[in-house]
């Protein structure tokens, strides 16, 4: 991983294109969007952009920009928080002059010309902002702040998973004494709606456990219906399970574009990221996905989470 070599790319194209990935969360927003802010503050005169879906959650951090095709002629493309190049979500930045990976998940497929991966760190937006802190021309605005810290709380689950270090603490102080006030960003990231309010009550109430302990729910387009909200508002709840007792690992399943069926796994107990490739998924040890395809599947990988739970328990009692 070449740090220098990034800053040397960026100052060398005077069109940047900061791409992010399908169904993006607070990590992949704050990452692109702080990446975006902080270089049209160091560099006003080249044309930055960030492009991809839009997302609700963290909607108040920007929008994606949309440009013509022939944006991409000489241009640098960064694709942020993204493990395998078919999860980007807009897959024009293979026509950039050169493109830059910049992530935090498990590797599973490299791409790009150049790579910085750093799985120590919990968030993208993490990495950005310690870019942005060792660059000697880097400059932080109070945009860049609010949108790195949006991406970091989010993708610790506000500081709770093993992932978060000191230097994660370091990464907040700093944006902290830049003057970012948090305490907005978290009141806004804990609004619900009436409708999701109601929805996380149904999980609550109906989700089951395998025999070993796996807990899980599955948020069927019906039930998403019923409670009148949307995908990303009914998958969020995912760690609505993670209290339950002796339940390590939990999951919820949905069903996205085309009827394909997903799963968004965690654990508290034994790393499943090795289990969410068997099923052509990936991500961090203990939050990852899994791409099913059908809700056949499902049972398939229940059953295979529930054998790997048994094993960890038993291993824990030697």
């Amino acid at each position: 991983m070449d740090k220098q070599l990034i800053f040397d790319k960026i100052k060398d194209y005077d069109t940047i294109i900061i791409h992010m990935h399908q169904r993006p969360d607070g990590d992949c927003y704050g990452a692109g969007f702080g990446l975006k802010h902080i270089l049209k503050a160091t560099y006003p005169d080249k044309n930055v952009y960030t492009v991809g879906e839009i997302t609700d959650y963290v909607s108040f951090l920007g929008t994606p920009d949309v440009i013509e095709d022939d944006a991409y002629e000489g241009a640098l493309a960064i694709v942020v928080d993204t493990a395998t190049p078919d999860r980007v979500a807009d897959q024009r930045y293979k026509n950039a002059d050169y493109v830059i990976k910049i992530d935090h998940h498990i590797p599973v497929r490299d791409y790009g010309d150049h790579q910085y991966v750093d799985t120590s760190r919990p968030a993208a937006s993490q990495i950005i902002a310690e870019f942005q802190k060792d660059s000697d021309d880097w400059k932080m605005t109070m945009d860049a702040a609010k949108a790195l810290y949006t991406g970091i709380v989010t993708d610790t689950g506000r500081f709770k998973y093993r992932s978060v270090s000191a230097a994660t603490f370091r990464t907040v102080a700093n944006l902290l004494e830049f003057g970012l006030d948090f305490i907005p960003i978290l009141r806004h990231l804990e609004i619900k709606t009436e409708n999701q309010m109601k929805l996380q009550g149904y999980v609550l109430q109906n989700f089951e456990r395998t025999k070993s302990g796996v807990a899980y729910i599955k948020m069927t387009p019906k039930i998403i219906n019923r409670y009148d909200v949307t995908l990303e508002e009914a998958t969020a709840l995912v760690n609505e399970l993670s209290v339950l007792e002796d339940c390590p690992v939990w999951m919820l399943f949905a069903e996205y574009e085309e009827g394909f069926v997903r799963a968004r796994m965690r654990s508290k107990g034994p790393a499943i990221d090795k289990l969410a490739n068997q099923f052509d998924g990936g991500g961090h040890a203990m939050a990852c996905g899994a791409n099913l395809g059908t809700w056949d599947k499902v049972d398939d990988l229940l059953k295979a989470a529930d054998e790997l739970v048994a094993a960890h328990k038993k291993e824990l009692k030697k």
